[in-house]
C-alpha cells in the first residue's frame, strides 16, 4: 500500500510528526469512508472528521493504531524516552522475528517494536544469545532510515556508541560484500559521525560475563575494526550467515 502517511514515516520515521491530512490521505488510499476508518481506529466518525480538519492534534495512541490499521512501517511505531529495562527470555529473538529477522523468522508475532527502540535495548544489555548479537547488524540494513538522532544521543547517554558504531561498521561491510554501494557509504558515513565519541574504555559486544582468559584471547584475535572500536569480540562479517540485504 502507498501513502502520503507511510511515504513520510519512510523517510523520517517520527509517528509523532503524523497530521490531520496524513492521515486523510491514508485513508483514501485505503479506499475507506470516514466511518470504515473510524471503526477500524477505535474513535468516533466525528472525532475523526476532526483531526482530519486539524481541529484536533493527533494524539500518540490514535498514530499507534494508524500504524497497524495502514500498515505503515515498523519504523513508525513511537519511541518514548529510553529506559533501561529487564526483558523475559526469548524476548529479543520475537521481536526480531516480528521485524522479519530471516534467523527467527519461526518466532514471528503480532506485537512490534521499532527498530531502532530494539537496538538500542539489545546494546544496552550485558548478555545477549550470540545469535541475538548476529542479528543486530541486520537492523540497520532492513531498516536503513532509523530515527538515528534518537540513537545516536541514548547510546552516547549510556556510553554504547562504541558498540553502536561496531554493529553499523559490520552492516556496512555486509552491504559492500553485497555490492550495495549507496547503503554501503550511508553506514560509513553514520560511522563516522560516531568517531568523535570513540570510547578509550575497553567493553565487550554485549557478553559481560566472559572470562578473562577469553577476554585475553580476544584482545590478539579480534578483528582490527572491533579493535579501533575497544570491543573484546570476535564477530566479523563472514559469521552473518542470516544477514542478507
Amino acid at each position: 500500500m502507498s501513502s502520503g502517511l507511510s511515504h513520510k514515516y519512510n523517510n523520517r520515521c517520527y509517528i509523532q510528526d503524523v497530521t490531520g491530512d496524513e492521515l486523510k490521505s491514508a485513508r483514501k488510499a485505503s479506499s475507506w469512508t470516514q466511518a470504515q476508518a473510524a471503526a477500524r481506529l477505535g474513535v468516533t466518525q466525528a472525532y475523526l472528521s476532526m483531526v482530519e480538519r486539524g481541529e484536533r492534534a493527533v494524539s500518540s495512541e490514535l498514530a499507534s493504531r494508524a500504524v497497524e490499521v495502514f500498515e505503515v512501517p515498523a519504523t513508525a511505531l513511537p519511541l518514548s524516552e529510553y529506559r533501561p529495562r529487564a526483558h523475559h527470555a526469548g524476548f529479543f529473538q520475537t521481536m526480531l522475528g516480528s521485524l522479519g529477522y530471516p534467523g527467527f523468522a519461526y518466532l514471528r508475532g503480532s506485537v512490534r517494536l521499532n527498530p531502532v527502540e530494539l537496538l538500542m535495548d539489545a546494546l544496552d544489555s550485558d548478555d545477549l544469545d550470540s545469535r541475538v548479537t548476529e542479528a543486530l547488524v541486520w537492523l540497520p540494513l532492513a531498516y536503513p532510515h532509523l530515527n538515528w538522532d534518537w540513537l545516536t544521543a541514548n547510546a552516547k547517554l549510556r556510553d554504547r556508541q562504541n558498540r553502536l558504531a561496531y554493529v553499523i561498521e559490520l552492516a556496512r561491510q555486509a552491504a559492500e560484500k553485497a555490492g550495495s554501494s549507496q547503503l554501503e557509504a550511508e553506514l560509513a558515513a553514520r560511522v563516522a559521525k560516531l568517531e568523535p565519541s570513540r570510547l578509550v574504555k575497553e567493553d565487550t559486544l554485549c557478553r559481560e560475563s566472559m572470562t578473562q582468559a577469553e577476554r585475553v584471547w580476544l584482545r590478539e584475535h579480534r578483528p582490527k575494526s572491533a579493535e579501533h572500536w575497544n570491543l573484546l569480540t570476535d564477530l566479523g562479517v563472514e559469521q552473518l550467515d542470516h544477514v542478507v540485504l
